[in-house]
């Protein structure tokens, strides 16, 4: 009930943003109105409307003010311009005066009167609307009610009704009393942009495929991360997360993969320059879909808060000034500026709440204990022989001390009793329900001359894994300056992060745990003591040393802490040389380090292990000892550090001409120079003692254990260090003819010691075309129903270069060999200077309309990429020093399309309802000359690339179904035919004993999003889903392959397996066959396992239980429809402040991750953990109370 009532009152306490500047300040300027407005517009935050012939002069008037208020400043620039305005909420519109002949002339026919209402869309009366008579010329004006007394009309006569910022009007009077007239909203709204990193363009000359994301307008309270507001929000972009885990970071793909070997993952842009990861990752793991990346990405260290908008670029246009990075997309982020005006302060608080998983989520199919114990004692009534190695619990451990005769039949029952209602929560156990919390406090003011933002963050994370948080300090510093008239522009930046991350050992596998051991083992003894139990533990020391265990212990005695710094600067300086041409000089400086440590500490049964013995008792002595580490832990750290700049040097050129000035030439062009630096220092250290000052063992006799001292005379600290230096230069040239049609053209090349010699020396330049028209200008200009409507195309060439290939061989200097007693060297690389460019190929076509005033808008895109001469790994002889080499040996086609959809089915003043969705998909197929050495299990878990084939296809055995003699699975695994495996390769083998079962990466994706706003009121809904996408199920059989252990957990499949002959017609779960079986034998061991003794084949399988696991019959569909996010914010009034220091407050309320419905067949799995790995902590439900405020 407490916990509740916390929530009530969490709940009057969340989201604003901060109130703009309601005057101007221009210090002695000359400026056009065009440029006057677009002040007003950044300075104030308003969104000004116009009439298309409003600003048909390029006349300039001298502005000198300073905090003038907004009205008295629009009657002073508007001054004798025959220009009329009107202010409304955060709009200003704007249209030309009508002539107002004056009296009205006189006529022969009959006079007569009408009484004339004028409504917007929203059929809300419009105050000061302009009715004249055509004819006459005479001009008068609505009342507040929105009407006025037409006199001395005639019948046939046209009247023109106009309003600022509304289409003008015209109707013929025929005699009636009264007339009702609805004007539309006329969209003319000054100029919107995108933004490159490298330029910003006009959207209305924009020709290249990009998205834009207000972030203040999307972003859901609770969010921490940036790429969470990536879900649901981006067409042609996939979003894959399979972890829950704190700090997890998802899997982005933007248009399909590009790449085979190389980094399939966007290029992330702050500010217009490239971001680093904080500590290199390989890109094996970065695209294996089961890695579970826990260190964070580029962005990890920004506070979502502080980010104004986030552009995503697609196509091979608005890539390719990124060269040969940008090939998987760029995401560029913009941080917020300061606006004109005194300073504001912003102060939010959000409080979250995250829900831990539990049994009855979804129906998670797990046996209870009482199920647990029935099983266990099915198995003995079968006879079954259990593992000698399990641990004695559950019905099968109460058994066993009852038939050796360690307990009475009474005592027997009572433990059996006291097994089925154990039923341990081994979620609660394991999880928590967390609470976290995130500040913002940010400044923002200046002047016309300076202006600023500032920014702190904190951010307390608390997972839900147990034992896991995390803290972080954000800082931002943006400074924007002008000199001398606008004649330089000075831009300063400077942000930093500060990151403290406790997770959890992935040995110890807590969510795995939790799956597969029995509800029937007590977590506690009778005492309330930890209940600990022996456990099987293999070392190369030696087997059969079982050692106590108890999970929790193993959570407490273990950690992995991450600490991380980062700090970024840049320096931006523009020059205007003239009305026609800028200088851009700017340069970035970044530098971060990383420190992990990962603890065992010597009570774990991870050490007894090492030790060979349980943690109170004394060491083994001598060579049989067997001892590792005598006394203590382990220790791995690893510390790294990276360094990098960029600076840069570019000219921008712009020209109008012609009458109108309707020919517009822009050119960009500009060097870059890039150097990253990076560096670690990776140690393994034995007999840590971190509850005891953090020290080490010491004073050792080394002599008593012998194989611990063979373990410190070996070196465990290893050194690196790579170096990374690119040179660049580009060009963007690009041609406008009013804005009927726009053409671009723009080119890079890059330079660099990473690349191979015959990439350098044959330079392959990254280089687009791109052209956009404007039909709406061109074919529609008279048909007002139709707003916009517009097309674009492309085409580009990008390349790619791995960064750990070298024209060069490359040598590890190794240390004294005792033999020689010389320094040795070893072969680190080959060299492989005929490795050319990956080069990639794509074209694009667009389409955006929008129409009746904006209430309908569709936007569609098609794209085709190829990929050839792409990276691949292919088997050598040996005789080459290595038996595998990468060479350009693979193709890989993508293609795709994406619609969305945009609605305001409700557009009133008090209230409004805005609907948007979007649809796309991916399709991608590799053409390999299969020479890459993979291994069956590569084809199962789907990480072999097929020729032919999707990236991410797996396979799968082919059930038949069961044994009729004793339940066991029937596999088509050519047992009956080897003779025809012989000579095949391993492809060759696994497309004739498996089946294809589809791919892990979805092909489609998509989402619906519907806001409603009540005047201070909004509410917004998003719903997301995946199509497409296969998964396979938990394995049934995995946690028993060896025998059913008492410790182990099974499903409640197990309840409908075969038990007696003719149950085959009836299920398809195979039987429990005991050990002692004379068919165990032979169904545990696959006969391919003994290809390389009979010479038949490749080995394919392992067993047939793990083949049933992995058989056709247990995979199912991952296609899901996800309750992504839930928000609601109320504004609270301006009278509701009066007697509050504050100017703005409005409070907010934000789920994410609500529902997920998917196959059924799933039984509680999440469709996006493909059931190919250990199970991970699925994403959980979070939600949020949060507090806004400005003053």
């Amino acid at each position: 009930m407490r916990r509740k009532c916390t929530f009530l009152l969490l709940l009057l306490a969340s989201v604003s943003l901060p109130l703009s500047a309601q005057f101007i300040t221009i210090k002695n300027k000359s400026l056009t109105l065009k440029e006057a407005f677009e002040e007003i517009k950044k300075q104030t935050g308003y969104t000004v409307f116009l009439k298309a012939d409003v600003f048909n002069s390029d006349a300039k008037v001298l502005v000198d003010v300073e905090k003038m208020d907004l009205k008295p400043f629009l009657e002073k620039i508007l001054k004798d311009k025959n220009i009329d305005y009107t202010v409304n909420n955060k709009t200003i519109a704007l249209s030309k005066k009508a002539d107002n002949v004056g009296a009205a002339q006189n006529f022969s026919v009959q006079q007569n009167s009408v009484t004339v209402k004028v409504l917007d869309g929203s059929k809300q009366p419009i105050e000061g609307a302009t009715i004249m008579i055509v004819k006459s010329r005479i001009l008068r004006k609505t009342d507040k009610d929105g009407t006025f007394v037409v006199r001395d009309i005639a019948v046939g006569d046209e009247l023109e009704i106009r309003f600022m910022g509304k289409k003008t009007t015209r109707v013929k009077y025929n005699n009636e009393q009264s007339l009702a007239i609805t004007l539309k909203d006329e969209i003319n709204e000054i100029e919107e942009f995108v933004v490159t990193g490298y330029q910003k363009i006009d959207k209305r000359r924009n020709t290249s495929e990009i998205t834009t994301l207000s972030v203040p307008d999307l972003l859901v309270p609770g969010m921490t991360s940036l790429d969470q507001l990536l879900e649901g929000n981006v067409p042609d972009l996939m979003f894959m997360q399979n972890s829950g885990e704190l700090g997890a970071t998802p899997r982005l793909r933007i248009r399909g993969t590009s790449t085979l070997l190389g980094n399939r993952e966007p290029l992330w842009v702050l500010d217009g320059f490239v971001m680093q990861d904080p500590v290199n990752v390989s890109n094996d793991d970065l695209n294996n879909p089961d890695y579970v990346n826990i260190i964070g990405n580029a962005i990890s260290g920004i506070n979502p808060q502080d980010i104004d908008r986030i552009d995503i670029l697609k196509d091979a246009s608005a890539t390719a000034l990124y060269g040969t990075r940008a090939a998987n997309g760029v995401i560029v982020i913009t941080t917020k500026r300061g606006v004109v005006g005194k300073p504001s302060v912003s102060f939010r608080q959000g409080t979250k709440m995250s829900q831990r998983p539990r049994y009855t989520d979804k129906s998670i199919y797990l046996m209870n204990s009482a199920e647990r114990v029935a099983f266990g004692k099915d198995l003995v009534d079968l006879h079954y022989a259990f593992p000698a190695n399990m641990a004695m619990v559950g019905y099968e451990g109460a058994f066993y001390r009852y038939q050796t005769g360690k307990t009475s039949i009474g005592e027997f029952q009572q433990e059996v009793d006291q097994y089925a209602n154990a039923n341990t929560d081994w979620f609660k156990a394991l999880t928590q329900d967390t609470y976290s919390f995130d500040q913002t406090l940010s400044l923002s003011g200046g002047s016309e001359d300076t202006r600023y933002f500032t920014s702190f963050g904190y951010n307390r994370e608390n997972g839900v894994l147990k034992n896991t948080y995390s803290n972080r300090f954000t800082g931002r510093i943006n400074i924007n300056s002008s000199f001398f008239n606008d004649k330089i522009q000075l831009n300063v930046a400077l942000s930093g992060s500060e990151a403290k991350r406790t997770n959890q050992q992935q040995a110890i596998g807590t969510m795995d745990y939790a799956y597969n051991t029995t509800r029937a083992l007590p977590l506690y003894d009778q005492e309330g003591d930890p209940f600990f139990y022996d456990v099987l533990m293999y070392n190369h020391n030696r087997a059969f040393n079982q050692f106590q265990f108890n999970i929790l212990n193993e959570i407490d005695n273990s950690s992995v802490n991450i600490n991380s710094q980062n700090l970024n600067s840049i320096l931006s300086v523009r020059y205007k040389v003239n009305n026609s041409l800028d200088l851009d000089l700017s340069g970035n400086y970044s530098t971060s380090g990383s420190g992990q440590e990962s603890w065992w500490g010597e009570k774990t049964h991870y050490i007894a292990k090492y030790k060979n013995g349980e943690w109170w008792e004394k060491p083994q002595e001598g060579e049989y000892g067997y001892s590792e580490i005598p006394y203590g832990g382990i220790l791995n750290a690893n510390n790294s550090s990276a360094g990098s700049y960029t600076f840069r040097i570019q000219a921008n050129y712009r020209k109008q001409f012609g009458e109108d000035d309707k020919h517009s030439i822009h050119f960009n062009g500009g060097y870059e120079t890039y150097e990253n630096r990076t560096s670690s220092i990776g140690t393994e250290s034995r007999g840590y003692l971190k509850d005891r000052g953090k020290q080490f063992v010491d004073n050792l006799d080394l002599e008593l254990f012998p194989r611990y001292r063979d373990w410190i005379n070996k070196n465990h600290t290893n050194l690196n260090e790579n170096l990374t230096r690119t040179v660049s230069g580009y060009g963007v040239l690009s041609y406008s003819y009013k804005t009927y049609f726009s053409l671009n053209a723009n080119s890079r090349f890059d330079i660099s010691n990473k690349f191979g010699s015959r990439s350098n020396e044959r330079l392959l330049p990254v280089w687009s075309v791109s052209g956009n028209s404007n039909f709406k200008q061109i074919l529609f200009k008279d048909i007002d129903f139709i707003n916009t409507f517009s097309t674009r195309a492309s085409f580009g060439i990008q390349g790619n270069m791995l960064d750990d290939q070298s024209p060069n061989f490359i040598m590890r200097l190794g240390t004294i060999n005792p033999m020689f007693n010389e320094y040795v060297s070893y072969s680190a690389r080959i060299p492989n200077p005929n490795l050319r460019w990956e080069q990639t190929r794509q074209w694009n076509f667009g389409a955006d309309a929008s129409i009746y005033e904006g209430r309908i808008n569709v936007g569609v895109s098609l794209y085709g990429k190829r990929t050839n001469d792409a990276f691949s790994t292919v088997s050598v002889a040996a005789e080459n020093g290595t038996e595998t080499y990468v060479m350009n040996s693979g193709k890989i086609k993508n293609s795709g399309y994406s619609v969305s959809l945009a609605l305001f089915p409700i557009k009133k003043k008090d209230f409004s309802w805005y609907m948007s969705t979007y649809y796309g998909g991916n399709f991608n197929r590799v053409q390999s000359d299969n020479a890459t050495v993979y291994t069956a299990a590569s084809y199962l878990g789907g990480h072999a690339l097929v020729n032919g084939e999707s990236v991410g296809t797996f396979y799968s055995y082919k059930f038949l179904g069961l044994n009729p003699a004793d339940g066991s699975p029937l596999m088509y695994d050519f047992e009956d035919r080897q003779h025809l495996l012989q000579g095949k390769n391993l492809e060759e083998t696994v497309k004739m004993v498996m089946v294809n079962s589809g791919s892990r990466e979805p092909n489609f994706s998509g989402s619906l999003t519907n806001r409603l706003n009540y005047k201070r009121l909004s509410v917004s809904a998003m719903l997301s889903y995946s199509l497409g996408g296969k998964a396979r199920l938990f394995g049934l059989y995995k946690p028993i392959i060896n025998g059913v252990k008492a410790e182990n957990n099974v499903r409640k499949e197990m309840v409908d397996r075969w038990v007696v002959p003719g149950d085959e017609t009836k299920t398809n779960i195979p039987a429990i066959i005991s050990p002692s079986s004379p068919n165990f034998v032979v169904y545990n061991y696959h006969y391919s396992t003994m290809s390389d003794i009979l010479g038949n084949s490749f080995r394919y399988a392992d067993n047939l239980w793990s083949m049933y696991d992995q058989s056709d019959i247990r995979v199912v569909s991952a296609n899901y429809l996800k309750l992504t996010s839930l928000i609601m914010r109320y504004n609270l009034e301006n009278k509701t402040l009066k007697r509050t220091p504050f100017r703005s407050a409005s409070l907010g309320f934000g789920a994410m991750n609500l529902f997920t419905w998917s196959a059924k067949e799933l039984r509680g799995q999440a469709p996006t953990q493909a059931g190919f790995d250990k199970p991970n902590l699925s994403l959980r439900p979070q939600y949020t109370f949060e507090l806004s405020v400005s003053f």
